[in-house]
């Protein structure tokens, strides 16, 4: 269900109203993620135990978040927060995440 949902989008999640990030789904469960103002990172998801973990090329420490559908799109929480922080989708589209480089202009 989650795959049929993100792949092909590109969504920005926020946390409590403030732009936290935005994550490209491509093909074959890879995806691009870079927090807001920050570099790409490339990486891969796969499912787990009814969650969906996150393994990037620069951390190969599993990330894990339990993900919902709501009425106004994807929701999420990081599978150890205790505190119950939740990220939500707050922007989809089908365009790709525009990068920024390193030494870009030099």
């Amino acid at each position: 269900e989650f795959d049929a949902y993100v792949t092909g989008k590109t969504l920005t999640y926020a946390e409590a109203g403030v732009v936290f990030g935005t994550e490209q789904y491509l093909p074959n469960r890879r995806v691009r993620w870079a927090f807001t103002d920050d570099i790409c990172q490339f990486g891969r998801w796969y499912e787990q135990d009814g969650r969906i973990c996150f393994v990037y090329d620069h951390d190969p420490t599993p990330q894990c978040w339990q993900f919902w559908r709501s009425d106004t799109g994807l929701r999420a929480r990081f599978a150890s927060d205790q505190e119950g922080r939740e990220l939500t989708e707050v922007q989809d589209s089908d365009q790709p995440l525009a990068c920024a480089g390193p030494e870009v202009g030099v």
